[in-house]
């Protein structure tokens, strides 16, 4: 029996579900300006992903690689959620919402 394609729907579907609040957080606490870090961190586990030997570990960090690629523009989508008043607002940076 061959297990690959549960192990990637899993692994997709986690990466997801763990890159949504992640998202969240990381525009509330930093706002826009935190885009770089999801690049940095897809393209660091993107290398690792053709570097390793390993199908079913490089496949998991394929997955967490283009997860990361697709929270830089869930960030900026996240910052037009905010304001709209989909979700709260960092009191912290509200100058942030002006005019944007």
């Amino acid at each position: 029996m061959n297990y690959i394609g549960l192990l990637i729907g899993a692994a997709t579907f986690l990466c997801i579900g763990i890159f949504h609040p992640i998202v969240i957080k990381a525009e509330y606490h930093f706002g826009r300006r935190c885009w770089w870090i999801f690049l940095l961190l897809g393209i660091a586990a993107l290398i690792a992903s053709l570097i390793i030997d390993n199908v079913y570990v490089s496949i998991i960090l394929g997955v967490i690689a283009f997860s990361s690629f697709w929270g830089i523009g869930e960030v900026f989508q996240q910052h037009k959620r905010v304001q709209r008043g989909w979700f709260p607002m960092n009191p912290k940076r509200k100058d942030d919402y002006k005019n944007n």
